[in-house]
């Protein structure tokens, strides 16, 4: 994937020796004893503003630059249901146009697009073949 889910987050110690995490592209915070823990909180955060983004079908914003800033996105699973929501958005269609394409109640899109649902890989690749669209998936290496 071309990481276009992954903003950067901003660390700042904070005045009680913790590390606040947000990201520049959205309000919201989030806290850990470390940076470490922070970036892991931060994938809370990042996909709980990304479900009420979807909810309220607004458009979700590109990534700003890194700048040298660590990067974080939702897990994999939600990454895909992000791609599902912006693939819709591109053909102008609601939820309904979807569950219309895929012969499926609306309640099923409901959860679909529910990034903490653990929708089955394979609705969510049909509902990105609906939308004209297929993902792929690519490894790195991670640094040490």
């Amino acid at each position: 994937m071309n990481g276009g889910f992954h903003y950067p987050v901003d660390l700042i110690l904070d005045d009680n020796d913790t590390i606040m995490a947000r990201f520049s592209d959205f309000p919201g915070v989030t806290f850990g004893d470390d940076a470490d823990d922070a970036l892991v909180r931060s994938v809370d955060l990042l996909e709980t503003i990304l479900i009420s983004s979807i909810d309220d079908r607004r458009d979700l914003p590109a990534p700003s630059p890194a700048e040298g800033r660590p990067l974080g996105g939702p897990t994999l699973r939600g990454t895909m249901k992000v791609a599902v929501y912006q693939a819709m958005r591109a053909r102008g269609w609601r939820k309904a146009d979807l569950a219309r394409a895929l012969h499926v109640d609306p309640r099923q899109v409901d959860r679909l697009l529910d990034l903490r649902h653990g929708s089955p890989v394979a609705q969510i690749e049909a509902a990105l073949a609906a939308c004209g669209q297929a993902m792929r998936v690519e490894l790195v290496g991670m640094a040490a």
